[in-house]
């Protein structure tokens, strides 16, 4: 009752007339509308304006002829009009509309505006406001205000929040639903949930789609507590507002966190994916799995609240556990599960890893034996399938071997790991595979693509004695010898000269048996020339503003959260001064976010990691060059447009789920990197760019 009692005061949305035969200002110049009000003329004083088909008028002006209080406050350009116990307060730019200092609100499909130094507001939304008639003389072409007469309410659009009610305390997890006509559902594009501060009209995007009607998951933070107003506003291709509704709400979360995946009394005897159940988005997770025999506590690192943990226990774990979840919010305050009590039996498990089935090993593998048990003593066994003769590839107390089979390994053979624990001999399954043990030398320290810019270390590994090896430089079909009569196990520093430079292939040569066997030919460049390095794009202390500015444009464009593009850049490139040059001629790459390939100007060449024979050594890569960074800054929605990244879209407008979905995405492999993202948007309040309005 009492919202339908406001309604007959304050519902017509838009306090907005209709004007059936003028749609523009140019119209309204030619036949011009008068203003009388309680019979005066005051067209003079207030010549109306029409804007989207609605008709404004000078607040002041009309308000005083009514004799209502109009005030106007300059910091927060908010304008309000009172008559007795009715009040309207409107905020330039906004289209939210409040009531009776918050008792109600709604949403306008044109917001107050200044004109020529004068605050316009919607002519119906304050006459229904205060209970005020408006006639329309279509053949005078006149607005009559008539102050004896009550308004006639009417509905601005059908567009109504079903999810919740005005006043509802909203506890935890929640759905969102509009419902619409299907007009708005034709003209609309997409739909949009906020939550805002009634004090402000500003605050946060909580939910997004495409489905004007469908419904949509809330889950609140603990750091949105308090009285909000809940929005959900309908906008149509180019972006532009068209039609809505709010309502006053509370936000009290009550945190409820569950444990999922496993239950109580529940006999685990493999390995078990446990998840957390949250009614509220919390910043970061812990499993803390308590040993109920020993007492012995494990905690996990932070880890995504979205995410899994899989909890693989050891035999000797085998025994009563008491595993809980704490779930932490942006101030890191703890919420606590109650705890799940399980049984653990595992069965022992061994198995010899590094190698599969089928395969031909014909180069150094490194064999894992995979336990869930201690051990004293781990053997690498390799077994003749013609005369099942054992070999003992290596023995050591624990620990994975790299094997470089020999000429006498080869042929079909089962590889085994056998181990004892407690004195117990215990033997993994066989895995069939063929060995080619033909003697080989690799090449060490140097990998294909690689550039050589100074000194570097050679060296090799060969499964059979070499004896007298050269090092072996071909450059322009010419062959030159390098280093000589050094044994296999010497490592060789290569100081490069400046014949050297240019396309080069280095091999090396050794003797075994009286036959040579040599090396893959590995090809490198070797670069003496000057080299540079990454480069600042602006001054660190004027980069955040530089980042903000371009966050908040393509926030509108995008839809991606503005704080969490603007954390993304600063991690990136280091605050903007750590920006991808092209490594031999300083090109710089106006590359924000560190993509690779060829971008609008081409590509430059800086450094990146490779594996060659077991060793890690760096390589060049393009990275994609940019006219400008504005253009990098386009780029990056553009690249995060491919379908791995389509749940991340779904949720980019918040930050936080945002930084998390990047991670799951595979954006970057640093475990830290959505933590490290959010701990930069708190440390410099960059949420403060998400906040908009309606």
């Amino acid at each position: 009752m009492r919202r339908m009692k406001k309604k007959l005061l304050f519902m017509t949305m838009a306090g907005i007339l209709t004007l059936s035969n003028i749609s523009s200002t140019k119209v309204m110049a030619a036949n011009p509308i008068k203003l009388v009000v309680n019979g005066k003329d005051i067209t003079n004083l207030s010549s109306p304006i029409i804007e989207n088909d609605r008709t404004l008028v000078p607040i002041r002006f009309m308000s005083e002829e009514l004799g209502a209080k109009v005030t106007w406050n300059d910091n927060a350009r908010t304008v309000l009009v009172e008559n007795g116990n009715d009040s309207v307060l409107l905020r330039i730019g906004n289209n939210l509309v409040e009531y009776n200092n918050g008792a109600d609100y709604q949403i306008s499909d044109v917001a107050a505006k200044i004109f020529k130094d004068r605050t316009y507001v919607p002519l119906r939304l304050v006459s229904n406001a205060l209970n005020i008639g408006v006639d329309w003389d279509d053949t005078q072409r006149t607005v009559d205000v008539d102050s004896n007469k009550e308004a006639v309410p009417t509905e601005l659009s059908d567009v109504k929040i079903l999810s919740q009610t005005p006043g509802q305390a909203i506890e935890g997890k929640t759905k969102l639903q509009l419902g619409s006509t299907e007009k708005y559902m034709t003209e609309g594009n997409e739909v949009k949930f906020l939550l805002l501060d009634p004090a402000t009209a500003k605050g946060f995007i909580i939910a997004r789609g495409k489905d004007i009607n469908g419904s949509y998951d809330f889950m609140p933070k603990i750091e949105d507590a308090g009285n909000k107003i809940l929005a959900g506003a309908i906008y149509d291709k180019n972006g532009k507002f068209v039609a809505g509704d709010s309502i006053p709400v509370s936000i009290n979360v009550n945190p409820k966190v569950n444990v999922s995946g496993i239950y109580d009394g529940q006999v685990i005897n493999k390995n078990a994916a446990i998840k957390a159940d949250l009614n509220f988005f919390a910043h970061y997770i812990k499993y803390e799995i308590s040993n109920l025999d020993n007492g012995k506590v494990t905690l996990t690192e932070e880890m995504d609240p979205l995410g899994s943990y899989n909890w693989s226990p050891m035999l000797s774990s085998n025994g009563a556990y008491s595993i809980r979840i704490l779930a932490y919010d942006s101030n890191n305050k703890e919420y606590a599960s109650q705890p799940v009590v399980v049984d653990v039996d595992v069965e022992r498990s061994l198995v010899l890893s590094g190698v599969t089935a089928g395969s031909t090993v014909n180069k150094a593998v490194t064999l894992i034996a995979e336990r869930n048990f201690d051990v004293s003593s781990t053997e690498y066994l390799m077994k003749d399938v013609n005369t099942g003769e054992e070999k003992t590839i290596a023995k050591l107390p624990y620990g994975g071997y790299k094997w470089f089979p020999a000429p006498e390994d080869s042929g079909t053979k089962d590889l085994i790991v056998r181990v004892i624990a407690a004195g117990v001999v215990y033997d993994s399954e066989p895995i069939r595979v063929t060995v080619d043990g033909s003697p080989k030398l690799l090449l060490q320290g140097v990998g294909p693509r690689q550039v050589i810019t100074g000194e570097t270390k050679i060296s090799l590994s060969s499964n059979v004695k070499v004896d007298s090896v050269n090092y072996i430089m071909i450059k322009d079909g010419t062959r030159k010898v390098f280093a000589s009569n050094m044994a296999v196990t010497d490592e060789f520093n290569y100081t490069p000269v400046k014949a050297d430079e240019g396309n080069v292939i280095i091999q090396a040569e050794g003797m075994y048996n009286g036959k040579k066997i040599s090396t893959e030919q590995v090809q490198v460049k070797v670069f003496l020339g000057q080299t540079f390095g990454p480069k600042p794009i602006i001054e660190k202390d004027k980069y955040l503003g530089f980042a903000s500015n371009l966050a908040k444009e393509y926030y509108k464009k995008s839809g991606m959260s503005a704080a969490l593009q603007t954390a993304q850049s600063i991690l990136e490139t280091g605050w903007g001064q750590s920006v991808p040059v092209d490594k031999y001629t300083g090109k710089l790459s106006n590359n924000l976010f560190g993509i690779k390939g060829a971008g609008p100007a081409g590509s430059v060449i800086s450094n990146t990691w490779e594996v060659y024979n077991g060793v890690t050594y760096r390589v060049d890569a393009d990275f994609r060059a940019y006219n400008s960074p504005e253009l990098s800054w386009a780029d990056h929605k553009e690249f995060l447009n491919k379908d791995r990244y389509s749940e991340f879209r779904s949720v980019m407008f918040d930050y936080s789920q945002g930084a998390w979905a990047l991670k799951r995405a595979g954006y970057a492999t640093d475990p830290q990197y959505a933590l490290k993202l959010m701990q930069l948007i708190k440390q410099y309040n960059l949420d403060e760019l998400d906040k908009v309005g309606i």
